[in-house]
């Protein structure tokens, strides 16, 4: 009889549903990969906007306004990155990132704020203990784990600016113009002391047109620019009508690979995480403009 009485009571025990884990729901994986590695068990981490899309035109479907109300808590970067979803951001008054960034290291284009932030590690990082705090207020039996965590990925960044900063410093005097489709690098050149020049504005909502890539062209052959760099989120044939114009000029421009900008890349790519998606990018530039790619700390990569 004792032994089906606990029996009764273990069987009863295991059949009561678990308590739910707290939901954070990020905009885009350069926000949701940190934040995952920071809760780890703690909180579900989702993403919204996957990998490959671009959060400058996503629309909202309606199973994304469901997964918006039934999350715990959302975080979205600001600074116009989610252009089409900002009203309803601030509708469901989602965490905004972007307004911890100190206001003297945002740069702006044609008065509107640059979102690309991540591009810099050292100032994505500046955002990480707002986030660490979002997670804590989801989960707060584990504040010390997380505030543990954080101070990891704060070192990590710490560690990816200072690997960058070796392996974009060997890029010939020459040779250190960064020629992308969209002005998705401008943190990153200022980062790393490129001179930044793209087709078109920080924006994607509209098409470059033939004269913002003559414009480009003529910039690429009178400085003998080596490469031009296509983007994962976006269409490549501007870049590819970019080297065509270049080409009618006598210059030999080509296409020196992708990077990414707006999103991180598909499981698998390398680029799966946001230290994933930087070194990608460092070693991509590096190599097509004449650099030399320095060993990779040990760790580095999640």
């Amino acid at each position: 009889m004792r032994q089906f009485a606990l029996a009764s009571v273990i069987t009863a025990t295991l059949s009561l549903p678990l308590a739910a884990q707290p939901t954070m729901l990020a905009t885009v994986g350069m926000i949701a990969d940190p934040a995952q590695r920071m809760a780890q068990e703690c909180v579900e981490v989702q993403t919204l906007i996957g990998a490959g899309m671009d959060p400058h035109l996503y629309q909202a479907r309606p199973s994304d306004i469901r997964r918006m109300r039934s999350a715990d808590r959302i975080v979205a970067l600001g600074l116009t990155l989610e252009g089409r979803l900002a009203e309803i951001l601030e509708t469901v008054g989602a965490t905004i990132l972007g307004s911890e960034v100190p206001t003297d290291l945002l740069l702006s284009h044609h008065n509107a704020p640059d979102p690309h932030v991540w591009m810099d590690p050292e100032i994505w990082a500046q955002t990480f203990p707002a986030l660490a705090a979002a997670l804590v207020e989801l989960a707060p039996e584990c504040t010390a784990d997380i505030t543990a965590r954080l101070d990891a990925e704060i070192t990590r960044a710490h560690a990816l600016d200072e690997w960058a900063q070796r392996s974009l410093a060997t890029i010939p005097t020459d040779q250190r113009v960064l020629l992308t489709a969209h002005d998705a690098f401008t943190y990153f050149s200022r980062a790393y002391a490129l001179e930044n020049a793209a087709i078109q504005g920080i924006s994607t909502a509209s098409e470059p047109s033939i004269a913002d890539i003559d414009q480009t062209a003529q910039l690429a052959a009178e400085r003998r620019v080596p490469a031009a760099f296509i983007e994962t989120t976006l269409n490549p044939r501007a870049v590819q009508a970019l080297v065509e114009a270049a080409q009618a000029r006598g210059h030999d421009l080509r296409i020196g690979g992708s990077l990414y900008s707006d999103a991180l890349g598909e499981e698998g790519s390398g680029a799966e995480t946001w230290p994933g998606m930087i070194v990608s990018n460092v070693r991509t530039i590096t190599e097509a403009l004449g650099g030399t790619v320095a060993p990779l700390p040990e760790g580095l990569l999640p």
